[in-house]
């Protein structure tokens, strides 16, 4: 049977439009609302404040970039209404150096000998153009949020507390430190239960393991001291580490004295005029919340348990610092498809860089904008990225056919642009999918690439790779770094001649179908109509009849057919692709045309 009128459609993009996102239905503007009112009842007429804190201990993964998109959508809904904000990020490079994480190129065992100094007093990774352990890490993270269109105010813990800036909040805190022990008392003296649910307890496993480096980790609150209680901790004159105990204080000349557990080295300070020292973390965020005046902080779910710095922080800031604690939604745990196979070559969870060179910005953004802060989700490392990408697509076609629903419609729109404009995307945006396969067969080689990519749509041909890019060059590297070497496609070099002549009649037919349908059907859809149909038309059927289970039994053997007469598989690339990508003559030559 002949496959004359076969013919596969193509299809035109549209232009996407760039609408405001809705104010209902998303919870980015549940929040926007919350945080204008209580800063409009806080401080009328002042810029709106939001923070984040990270700590650049290590590389700053995936799941601490959650601390800073969720006060980013929020502070940026609140910007499009019109109001100043100011969203802080608060770099908290004055925490101690804790150990050395694992897999840190350019670092070895010797840099254990810095635990206990604040990250900017530890050296840099080998061959790091930075000047600090901090500074190296802070870069990475600073390059990620620029591409991500994030605008915020860094600020430099080390240079607050090392120049003074704190001093008043640091001697207020000194002077009730027996009012903030009580306080932490109230926590230490409660019964912790002996048991608690499997499913809590091993979320608080993963989060406070993916937590693990910044400034609410495992640090002590300032108890312990046979001289007392005492809220602040200074870094050692001698060897520069935390490893200190202060022994007295003097509340009328704010006389400090210290001994170092590390080096023996002590010596008696005058706190009003000494800067090398931090509060403990307990008392250091509170501190920051009132001298900041921050209206919405969130917080992992680490900071949910009694005792923990956010439950307890609410109540220093109130009854030591005369403030409020802020808005403060906790954010459930970002996991990651694929990361097993990832941390067993870089020794820790990718971080927004490794995700930003295998995903457009975009899609990175909508991440994290469609899922309210509570609700746990996956990035897609592996093949599920090419699923991802498929959903983001037929996302954007609904906008632009007005058939997008209000809470869809403003991830969207948050995902695309800020109030600042809208972020840099891809002109032609190809199919994740098609790209990788097309990038992964002719293993980056343009010319070869750009001819493929030009007869997907032979009504509208790409001109110029750069009309793919950006996500080209993603699909590229996705390709290159996260597929292994053996799922990687190569081609036969020349055909299968056991497997030819040991077909059966009906396989000879249906190879021959293939081959006279090829010219009149070469296009993506073109191919797509074709392989499918096929298998219909062997069975007697309209190419355009609907499939059976027979019918679709048929076409998987059909497939593994080809596969195997092509890559020596039975799976592959999706056929079309494939069929694209080997070219016309060489599919003739390969299925023993020629």
């Amino acid at each position: 049977m002949a496959l004359a009128g076969f013919v596969g459609r193509t299809r035109k993009k549209k232009d996407v439009p760039i609408v405001a996102p809705s104010t209902e239905a998303d919870w980015v503007s549940r929040f926007a609302d919350d945080v204008i009112a209580e800063s409009e009842r806080r401080a009328p007429g002042k810029p709106v404040v939001v923070a984040s804190g990270l700590s650049p201990s290590g590389p700053i993964h995936l799941g601490n970039l959650r601390e800073v998109m969720t006060p980013h959508l929020v502070a940026d809904e609140i910007r499009r209404r019109g109001y100043e904000v100011r969203h802080l990020i608060s770099w908290d490079d004055y925490d101690r150096y804790r150990k050395v994480p694992a897999g840190v190129p350019g670092t070895d065992s010797s840099w254990a000998e810095h635990i206990g100094k604040p990250l900017t007093s530890v050296p840099a990774p080998a061959g790091s153009p930075y000047p600090s352990w901090a500074e190296h890490f802070k870069a990475a993270m600073t390059e990620a949020l620029a591409e991500l269109g994030v605008e915020y105010d860094g600020i430099s813990q080390t240079e607050r507390y090392t120049s003074g800036v704190y001093r008043e909040q640091v001697l207020h805190a000194m002077r009730h430190r027996a009012d903030i022990d009580a306080i932490l008392d109230r926590y230490r003296t409660k019964d912790k239960p002996k048991t608690q649910p499997k499913s809590q307890k091993k979320a608080e496993e993963a989060e406070l393991e993916a937590a693990e480096g910044s400034g609410a980790a495992a640090e002590d609150d300032g108890s312990g001291g046979s001289a007392g209680y005492f809220p602040y901790k200074p870094y050692c004159g001698g060897c520069g580490k935390d490893l200190t105990t202060v022994t007295a204080y003097d509340d009328a000349t704010t006389e400090l004295t210290y001994t170092c557990d590390s080096c023996g080295f002590a010596e008696t300070v005058a706190l009003s005029e000494f800067n090398r020292g931090k509060l403990v973390w307990k008392v250091d965020w509170p501190m920051r919340w009132a001298y900041e005046g921050v209206i919405f902080e969130p917080s992992g779910v680490d900071h949910s348990s009694p005792g923990s710095s956010f439950v307890v922080g609410g109540q220093i800031v109130r009854e030591i610092f005369d403030g409020v604690q802020p808005i403060g939604p906790m954010y459930a745990f970002v996991g990651i498809s694929g990361m097993a196979k990832m941390s067993s070559s870089k020794g820790g969870v990718p971080t927004p860089a490794d995700a930003l060179k295998i995903m457009e910005a975009p899609l990175l953004r909508w991440l994290y904008a469609r899922r309210r802060p509570n609700q746990s989700f996956k990035i897609a490392f592996d093949q599920e990225i090419q699923r991802l990408y498929d959903e983001w697509d037929a996302l954007e076609r609904k906008v632009a056919d007005g058939s997008v629903l209000p809470a869809d419609a403003a991830a969207y729109a948050r995902a695309v642009g800020t109030a600042a404009g809208k972020l840099p995307s891809t002109p032609r945006p190809l199919p994740y999918r098609t790209i990788a396969s097309v990038v992964d067969i002719t293993a980056g080689a343009e010319e070869q690439t750009l001819r493929i990519l030009s007869e997907l749509d032979p009504a509208h041909p790409l001109t110029s790779l750069d009309e793919a890019r950006p996500r080209l060059d993603r699909a590229e590297n996705w390709i290159t770094s996260q597929v292994p070497a053996e799922a990687r496609t190569i081609v036969r070099a020349e055909p299968d001649h056991e497997l030819l002549g040991s077909l059966d009649e009906q396989g000879r037919e249906s190879l021959r179908l293939l081959l006279e349908g090829l010219d009149s059907h070469w296009s993506l859809d073109g191919l797509s109509t074709l392989v499918y149909g096929v298998p219909k038309v062997m069975a007697g059927l309209a190419p355009d009849a609907k499939p059976t289970a027979e019918l679709k039994t048929a076409q998987r053997s059909f497939f593994a057919l080809l596969y195997r007469l092509l890559v020596s598989r039975d799976t592959g690339p999706r056929l079309p692709t494939l069929l694209l990508a080997v070219g016309a003559d060489r599919v003739r030559e390969l299925l023993g045309a020629v």
